[in-house]
């Protein structure tokens, strides 16, 4: 059984576009409610406010595209971006690292918590 990495990058789009289709989904059943203009108003509201939410995520993952490092993937030969010290090649999922020390051990998202980064820093720091 395969497991499939997602690169962060494209995980943070997806979730701002489902905010955009929740946004949307939340003005429509405003629509249900003609009857009452306050219910309705605050439906579209609600709507507008999630569709405002994805426009934040957007921009904030853009500005963190910009920051990614770009590097060529040893299993599809594309250029993809990455963040922190693991993440997953954008087009084939193959799971990628710029750490020396991670080469060859197997994929695990926890290596870009700060708290991993720390402990490996003291093990290292203990076999000396």
């Amino acid at each position: 059984m395969q497991l499939l990495f997602k690169n962060k990058i494209n995980k943070i789009r997806t979730f701002a576009l489902s905010l955009v289709f929740i946004g949307i989904a939340v003005m429509y059943i405003g629509l249900l409610f003609k009857g009452s203009q306050i219910a309705m108003a605050a439906f579209m509201l609600l709507g507008v406010i999630f569709v405002l939410m994805s426009t934040g995520v957007y921009f904030w993952v853009g500005m963190l595209s910009t920051k990614a490092i770009q590097v060529t993937c040893p299993e599809c030969g594309k250029w993809t971006k990455m963040l922190g010290r693991v993440d997953a090649c954008m087009h084939c999922s193959q799971p990628l690292t710029m750490d020396k020390a991670l080469e060859g051990k197997d994929f695990d998202v926890s290596y870009n918590r700060r708290s991993h980064a720390s402990n490996e820093e003291s093990e290292i720091d203990h076999k000396k």
